[in-house]
């Protein structure tokens, strides 16, 4: 594989006149990588880069990832009304990306989510069940950034520190009513 991608690398230099512009040499990797670590796995073809680590954990790739947040996500419900966040469009496909590993190797899910009113004061609570439900959820360790839709929330800058700060999402868990909140939102219907 190492080799086929020298030899590509070389007919681009060839093809972009011989020069030896490392711009277009740079850009031709990218691109080549790009292609080759998203052909299908069925074919036989070896993954590597982003999609090896998710292949590594299960996945064919990121929109296999993402879907299966997506479903995690879509069942909770609302703290104060009978609808599942799915049902609000609080939570919606289109807000879970899945960002580029760690240098040590970890997958980074970005998700995005919208709240109802722009004052709502349950976000942190929403917050706090999409990073419970997604954590007990997935097998494997990711690292998760939750954060409030741009414009969405009167106060999101404070919402968004508060649900992606480790010491206070383990001081909330540790509040037996908050837990049950979270508890009683995530849970899967029967």
């Amino acid at each position: 594989m190492l080799s086929y991608i020298k030899r590509k690398l070389s007919e681009s230099d060839s093809v972009a006149g011989g020069s030896n512009n490392s711009n277009t040499t740079t850009a031709a990797a990218s691109e080549l990588v790009r292609k080759t670590s998203q052909m299908s796995l069925d074919n036989g073809t070896i993954a590597y880069g982003e999609d090896a680590l998710l292949h590594e954990l299960g996945y064919r790739n990121a929109t296999d990832l993402q879907e299966t947040i997506y479903d995690l996500l879509r069942t909770i419900r609302d703290p104060e009304k009978p609808c599942t966040l799915e049902d609000l469009n609080v939570i919606y496909e289109d807000g879970i990306f899945v960002m580029p590993p760690t240098r040590s190797n970890v997958s980074v899910v970005r998700i995005e989510f919208n709240p109802t009113v722009p004052h709502c004061s349950l976000a942190t609570l929403i917050g706090l069940c999409i990073r419970v439900k997604v954590e007990r959820g997935l097998p494997h360790n990711i690292k998760l950034d939750i954060y409030i839709k741009k414009g969405a929330h009167q106060t999101e800058e404070e919402i968004n520190k508060q649900i992606n700060d480790k010491e206070r999402i383990a001081a909330a868990m540790e509040n037996p009513n908050l837990c049950e909140l979270v508890e009683n939102c995530i849970k899967d219907e029967e």
